[in-house]
This record gives C-alpha cells, sequence and structure tokens, in this order.
C-alpha cells in the first residue's frame, strides 16, 4: 500500500540509493559524494532544518522522495524507482513539498531541470506550471521558477 510521510535523517541512505536507481539523471553513490553529498550530509541537513522533504513508501519499502530547502525556496530534488512512475506519486511528492513552502511564505519556488525536451522531467515540470528563467546552472541544466497565482 503506497502512502506518504515526513523524511527522517535515517532516511538519507535509502534517498542516495533510490537516486542511482532513477531512469533518468541518476547520480550514484560515488557521484553524489563527489558533490559533498553523503548520507552524513543528507541526514544532518534534515536535522538541522536545511533541508526538509517527504518519501514515499510501498509498505515499508520506499520508493520515492521529494526534498526542498525553504531558506532560497528550492525544490532540491525529486527522485522515484523507474517501476513507480506514471502513478502519481512524483507529481504528489512535489506538491507536498510546495506546500509546504507556501505555508512558510516562500512567493517564488525554483529547481533545475535538464534543457533538454527529450528528458521526461522536461515535459513533466512545465505541464505542473514551472516557467523557464531563461538561466542555466553550472552542470546545463535549466532553472525553472513556479509562482503562486
Amino acid at each position: 500500500m503506497i502512502h506518504y510521510r515526513t523524511a527522517i535523517a535515517s532516511d538519507a541512505d535509502q534517498c542516495i540509493e533510490i537516486r542511482g536507481l532513477t531512469r533518468e539523471n541518476a547520480f550514484s553513490r560515488d557521484e553524489l559524494a563527489e558533490l559533498g553529498i553523503t548520507p552524513q550530509t543528507w541526514a544532518e541537513g534534515i536535522e538541522n532544518g536545511e533541508s526538509f522533504g517527504y518519501v514515499c513508501l510501498d509498505d515499508q519499502h520506499m520508493v520515492g522522495y521529494c526534498f526542498g530547502e525553504l531558506a532560497q525556496g528550492e525544490v532540491l530534488v525529486l527522485a522515484l524507482l523507474p517501476e513507480y512512475e506514471n502513478q502519481g506519486i512524483g507529481k504528489h511528492l512535489l506538491s507536498l513539498v510546495m506546500q509546504d513552502m507556501k505555508s512558510a511564505g516562500v512567493d517564488r519556488l525554483f529547481l533545475s531541470c535538464a534543457a533538454d525536451a527529450q528528458v521526461r522531467s522536461y515535459g513533466f515540470y512545465r505541464y505542473l506550471g514551472w516557467c523557464s528563467t531563461g538561466e542555466f546552472d553550472d552542470a546545463g541544466d535549466e532553472i525553472l521558477e513556479y509562482r503562486w497565482e
């Protein structure tokens, strides 16, 4: 049975594992570590409030997650195991993070997304109302923004 809950520090290791198993834009444990993202740093971010998120569980097995950062209004990551795609899980996880930001008074949200229209996330975010800023990050990903209507 699918259910959602607030992410806790002990979820960090499984989040890193899932990030390497995604269909597109996967990052291995080693690649994340090179970026300074380890189970320890991820858990610390949750514990100290730098980041927050939600996880989706199928019974007790984590199948996806979404994390954000209130201070900047950034959606940091949305990841889902491929076999759970196209079920509305990613959309629901993203909406949970977005609603928390809205409740906290964040007017403008942003995220980095593949600039290639062939990548699923390109259409996914635009379909949900995210718009291009015309800017790109250091990795060549496009910066999208969301403003509450």
